[in-house]
This record gives structure tokens, sequence and C-alpha cells, in this order.
């Protein structure tokens, strides 16, 4: 096998970073970080840049909506995969998020294996 796969979790909630995390590191292909709000995601990212973020709206600081965009418009870092996992399900902000560059959204409550799948999948493309 490959070197493994980094993931970095932003939510500024335990249970659903504690919840991804065990649907993740089942698959025994990805490091798990994790972040609770948007300026520690920024520091993070420029220390050790991840392959994918999985990253909610609203948290403290930065909202996900503002760390997906400058990470995008930033040159070094506009590769990191992005998905948008939030409770605003709604179609304006799925378009928003598509507008500022991320690549997946995923409205909460969300099925651990749909999230599964999806991270799967970007991550192989990103890997190849």
């Amino acid at each position: 096998m490959g070197e493994k796969i980094k993931i970095l979790i932003a939510d500024d909630e335990d249970s659903l970073r504690t919840l991804v995390r065990a649907v993740l590191e089942a698959e025994d292909k990805y490091i798990i970080e994790e972040a609770i709000d948007g300026d520690e995601v920024m520091i993070r990212i420029k220390a050790d840049k991840p392959d994918l973020l999985i990253l909610d709206i609203m948290m403290p600081g930065q909202s996900g909506f503002e760390v997906c965009e400058k990470i995008k418009q930033t040159p070094e870092l506009r590769d990191i995969k992005v998905i948008i996992l939030t409770a605003k399900g709604q179609a304006t902000e799925e378009k928003w998020a598509q507008s500022i560059g991320a690549d997946h959204f995923i409205s909460k409550p969300f099925s651990p294996l749909e999230l599964l799948e999806l991270v799967n999948s970007v991550t192989s493309k990103a890997s190849t």
C-alpha cells in the first residue's frame, strides 16, 4: 500500500468530528487531523497541507465558505479537495459552495456510507 492520504476534518461539533473520524479510520488508508474553527484550519493547512478538507460552514471565526474561498484562491493550496459538510442544506448554500470552488457538498444528517464513498472517490482521483 502507498502513502496514506491526509484528511483534515473541520467542525466545531466534537460529535461530528468523532463520527467522521470513526468512519474514515475504518479504511486504514487515511491520516485524520481535526480543527474546530476556520482560523485553525488555515493555520493547519499552511503548515501541513492535507489532501482533503471536510469542512463545516458554520464555525467560530472564519466560516467554512470563507475558508474554502481562501484555499481555492491561493495557488499553493487550491488543489486541496474540499467537501462541504453542513446542516445548511438549501440549494442556495450548495450553489454558493460550488461558486467558490468546493468540490462536493453534503447535508447533515448524512449517511456515513455516503460520506465514505465520496471520500474514497475524491481521494482516489487525487492520488492518481
